[in-house]
């Protein structure tokens, strides 16, 4: 729940990245009628639930978005201590219980080093030095880059479409050189990417809270 100072009226939200309600109250509304107003919408915060993609975990079988395609999980496999890629496949070992996050560890992983890669890339042709590439799991944004060079970025990344990761790399190198939203910077964004990155905002913006539930129960 937020006290927001400029909230006129309470309002309910589903959030589409891991199906919490978030309800928003004007700063001086009761909680007490907050409460029973949100359970008088019921019906409604069901019905957006249900519209919700749901968990995919990380799990015998499954398959998991990787880049341009996917990878199945295949466990258990006999002489495989942690998680190997082979070909199409992620081939695991060790126990049941610590599966998902064996196979979450490896796609960070991954994800680390191709967004290094692809970082190092843009950046050489920016003409800019970037610090450090680090990873996180952060809920709303993608990516970041501070001025002291630093650059971190969701690891979801790894499970979108190539294109859709490097417009987004590109997006942050360019920070490096405009610490803005500008004119500028967006021209810096297409010229470092060679196309026009918008269609690949635009498919983070529509599918990418599907990619928050990869892994999830």
């Amino acid at each position: 729940m937020i006290r927001h100072p400029r909230a006129r009226r309470m309002r309910l939200a589903i959030d589409p990245r891991d199906g919490k309600i978030r309800l928003t109250i004007p700063p001086r509304a009761s909680l007490a009628k907050a409460m029973q107003w949100v359970g008088e919408q019921q019906g409604w915060i069901d019905a957006q639930r249900e519209r919700l993609p749901g968990g995919r975990p990380f799990v015998p079988g499954a398959r998991v978005p990787f880049g341009d395609g996917e990878l199945a999980i295949v466990w258990p496999v006999a002489g495989v201590r942690g998680v190997r890629r082979e070909g199409d496949q992620l081939l695991c070992g060790g126990t049941a219980e610590g599966l998902g996050r064996r196979v979450e560890r490896w796609l960070q992983a991954e994800a680390l080093r191709v967004l290094s890669e692809e970082t190092a890339h843009y950046a050489a042709l920016a003409g800019v030095r970037v610090t450090k590439v680090a990873i996180g799991d952060a809920r709303s944004r993608w990516g970041s880059c501070a001025s002291t060079g630093v650059i971190r970025y969701s690891w979801r990344l790894i499970l979108a479409p190539s294109e859709v990761r490097r417009a987004t790399v590109a997006h942050e190198v360019a920070h490096r050189v405009h610490m803005n939203h500008g004119p500028d910077f967006h021209a810096l964004v297409e010229q470092l990417y060679g196309a026009d990155p918008s269609p690949h905002r635009h498919w983070l913006r529509k599918h990418g809270a599907g990619l928050h539930w990869i892994g999830r129960e």
